[in-house]
């Protein structure tokens, strides 16, 4: 596997222990005039520190943050630790939708607004997705082309995949699923990702 998904190393975190299975995204500067889309079905996380995050999860998540702030590698390494399998997504063209997420993500309220409302477009993308932990975690340097506010980049050697384990069960992942689908609205969702929620 070698497309990576950038977030922040704390909402890394949440989805690698289970916390959530939610992935929230407006899309950065550098997504270019289409903005974020939902590229790719399987990718692997990649956990960054930007964008004050400590300030922007709550009470409970900032401490875990201290404490991944102490372990995270240095600025030209990057820990690969877990991947993920988006299972459904939607494209929520307004705030009230986004806030019926509350209580299955870690993200302030007031953060999720400015997303939103960040930009032309006033639209957020949630994504529900099975996160599965690497056999092993794998580090890898830091190359120029991950950097930039994207989404999305390709990295520069492969990283093995195909024995990753899910870190939640079929039926806590299942219950965390209705919640997500039953929150927006939403069908069960088995189509490709080009034919969802737009």
């Amino acid at each position: 596997m070698r497309i990576a998904f950038k977030e922040w190393a704390v909402i890394v975190d949440a989805l690698g222990r289970g916390g959530q299975i939610i992935i929230l995204r407006k899309g950065g500067i550098s997504e270019g005039r289409t903005g974020f889309r939902v590229e790719h079905e399987k990718f692997l996380l990649f956990p960054t520190l930007f964008h004050q995050q400590r300030e922007s999860v709550s009470d409970a998540a900032q401490q875990r943050f201290d404490g991944l702030a102490l372990t995270f590698p240095p600025p030209d390494r990057v820990r690969l630790e877990f991947g993920a399998e988006v299972v459904d997504w939607s494209r929520l063209d307004n705030l009230a939708a986004a806030r019926r997420l509350d209580g299955q993500h870690i993200w302030r309220d007031t953060v999720i607004a400015e997303r939103f409302e960040w930009g032309k477009e006033k639209q957020i993308y949630a994504l529900a997705v099975r996160v599965l932990r690497l056999p092993q975690p794998v580090e890898l340097a830091v190359q120029p082309a991950y950097g930039g506010c994207k989404s999305w980049i390709e990295l520069a050697t492969d990283v093995p995949f195909t024995h990753a384990r899910p870190v939640l069960d079929d039926v806590t992942f299942a219950d965390h699923l209705i919640r997500f689908r039953a929150a927006l609205n939403l069908r069960s969702f088995t189509g490709p990702l080009t034919d969802a929620r737009a």
